[in-house]
């Protein structure tokens, strides 16, 4: 296999901030030696998530074995994962902004026809669905645990428990038509044909889609992280992995 250089195209901040976690843990754990320090540790794993590299080319790239890349990038995730805001500390930082942005997003995955569970009629393909909440300028503030495709957004939002969260919380909530009937502070466009809606409805309409089209850009930033393109693992490790890019988009965002 050739071997050539390349390039992240992420800020330093991300490969510190994960050095400094692993070199904690391996402190805490009192590791003595490892095949890679922490720096090329972080930077496998950050090669992992934000380009998709496969665990063939980054044992070639960085001369260790298949075995070794699992297990650094299993603790790295598992670690990141761990440090991910949950949905009420999410519903704490937005209540200090005017209102968020709720919408559901098919993370796609490799799976056989036979894998019902996992396909989206909607997206007709199979995935995993993850909601996420974005605040007014649309940046990323929370991503939920994923679900298989085939459950509906409106499910979602409400066995997460998003839609009462933020009800308690008093918070305004944007969201498409796929949540018609969430309740809350849950706001919806009108139903119905464009040409027999009022003036009015038309006019709510339009506002609300610009609001809500902010939201596409928190999906755009979670996309940027490319081995959520196309996920070829478990689906058990999924949740794992949205989390722990969030971990560090929030990081390298607050520290931007």
């Amino acid at each position: 296999m050739l071997v050539y250089p390349s390039g992240l195209d992420l800020s330093s901040s991300a490969l510190r901030f994960l050095s400094g976690r692993l070199t904690a843990l391996r402190r805490e754990r009192g590791t003595r030696w490892r095949r890679l320090g922490t720096d090329r540790q972080a930077l496998l794993v950050l090669a992992h998530l934000r380009c998709g590299h496969t665990y063939a080319q980054l044992a070639t790239g960085f001369g260790i074995s298949l075995s070794t890349v699992y297990r650094y990038v299993s603790k790295a995730v598992e670690l990141l994962a761990g440090l991910a805001p949950d949905l009420a500390a999410a519903v704490r930082a937005a209540s200090r902004k005017a209102f968020v942005i709720l919408d559901g997003t098919l993370l796609p995955i490799d799976r056989i026809a036979a894998d019902q569970p996992f396909y989206s009629g909607k997206h007709k393909r199979h995935g995993m669905n993850v909601q996420v909440l974005a605040h007014p300028a649309g940046r990323l503030l929370w991503a939920s645990p994923a679900l298989p495709g085939a459950v509906h957004d409106l499910r979602a939002a409400r066995e997460h428990g998003i839609v009462d969260c933020l009800a308690g919380a008093g918070i305004r909530c944007w969201a498409d038509k796929g949540y018609q009937g969430a309740g809350g502070t849950v706001r919806v466009p009108y139903r119905g044909r464009w040409e027999k809606l009022s003036s009015g409805q038309q006019t709510v309409n339009r506002a609300h889609a610009k609001i809500r089209a902010l939201g596409e850009q928190a999906m755009a930033t979670l996309k940027t992280w490319r081995l959520l393109r196309k996920l070829r693992c478990s689906t058990t490790r999924i949740t794992s992995l949205v989390q722990a890019v969030l971990t560090l988009h929030l990081t390298c965002s607050s520290q931007g």
